[in-house]
């Protein structure tokens, strides 16, 4: 999904969440900015996710974020690559070490969070697309640098782990639908 039809997919983008919804604006604002794809984009650029479930849609599969500190879906910087499809499923397979997944090429969720300031960096905002894919909860999963852990985790048990609004949204949208996988 390159930057032409990311933009023809926000454009056409419908949720039922509100706070999605007011998401799309500064997403197709940012995406007229040449460097919406590059980290020093600030103060924001566009990253690109997963929201990583098992074939029974009961299990995600999360990691606990080295610098952030929190458990999330994984992903991460664009570096210039404008097919942000191809982004989130490189960052799926660098941080889970997952390589065979079931594919839903549209877009998922969509979410625009703040990372804070860090080594000379200072605050700035993701735009993170998000794709779903379906991954064998019994293939292995490493640790990666980026993260203090990697675990399938219930989707009853979702919040023990995390109070992410956008975390939980996913949760709640893959409970009530089950879309297609390719």
């Amino acid at each position: 999904m390159e930057r032409l039809q990311l933009i023809r997919a926000l454009k056409s983008y419908l949720t039922p969440y509100s706070e999605e919804s007011n998401f799309i604006k500064p997403f197709l604002k940012l995406l007229e900015s040449e460097g919406a794809f590059q980290r020093t984009n600030l103060p924001g650029h566009i990253t690109g996710s997963v929201w990583i479930v098992n074939s029974t849609k009961q299990q995600a599969l999360l990691v606990h974020h080295v610098n952030l500190k929190k458990w999330v879906q994984p992903g991460g910087h664009a570096d210039g690559d404008e097919n942000i499809l191809r982004v989130a499923l490189r960052e799926a397979e660098e941080e889970t070490g997952i390589k065979k997944f079931k594919i839903t090429p549209s877009i998922f969720d969509i979410d625009i969070h703040t990372i804070p300031a860090r080594n000379n960096f200072q605050e700035h905002f993701h735009y993170d697309i998000r794709f779903l894919i379906e991954a064998d909860e019994h293939d292995p999963i490493i640790v990666s640098e980026e993260s203090h852990d990697v675990k399938w985790i219930a989707m009853g048990d979702l919040e023990k782990y995390t109070t992410e609004r956008s975390v939980l949204r996913m949760k709640e949208k893959i409970q009530s639908v089950k879309p297609k996988m390719h």
